[in-house]
């Protein structure tokens, strides 16, 4: 039996029923099926998609768990830069294609751990993958990286850092 206004159809099962009792067996009772597919209805605001809370379609990775950590790390190397890029002092069409391929070094990272998180975790040891934490955090941490290696390029933070290096 199907009903269209449940996200789910439930399917009931018939079980023959026992026509006497046998010891060691226990009596079954009727069970009940839940089908995978997402029922096809237009959802309002506010109402749940027919997908179950732990069953994802396919494909369907969490990207943005996670997140923060590659947000950081873009926002602390975009300082970094700018602090460089300024104190330049040119035209700032070389730091911004440098800037430009760092970030596209970064988003080659992340797709690299994402591929490497697959082929190891899901293919070789079976497990299920739920968020990105791991690319995110790798990618956050380069580019944490990128960001002080541009500040290390700047003449007057070097020099700040070594005269509070000096005075502690």
């Amino acid at each position: 039996m199907t009903d269209q206004t449940q996200p789910w159809a439930e399917q009931t099962v018939e079980v023959p029923p026992q026509e006497s009792f046998r010891r060691g067996r226990a009596p079954v009772a009727p069970r009940t099926r839940r089908s995978m597919e997402p029922h096809s209805e237009v959802l309002g605001p506010g109402e749940r998609s027919g997908w179950p809370d732990r069953a994802r379609p396919p494909g369907g990775h969490n990207l943005r768990r996670g997140g923060g950590w590659t947000v950081m790390g873009g926002l602390f190397a975009f300082v970094c830069w700018g602090i460089w890029a300024i104190s330049a002092r040119g035209d700032l069409t070389s730091p911004v294609v440098t800037f430009v391929l760092s970030l596209s070094v970064a988003v080659g990272l992340f797709v690299l751990s994402r591929l490497v998180g697959r082929v190891v975790l899901e293919r070789q040891l079976g497990r299920v993958r739920r968020s990105a934490r791991g690319a995110h955090l790798v990618t956050g941490l380069f580019l944490a990286g990128v960001g002080v290696a541009y500040l290390r390029q700047t003449e007057w933070v070097m020099t700040a850092w070594g005269w509070l290096a000096n005075t502690w």
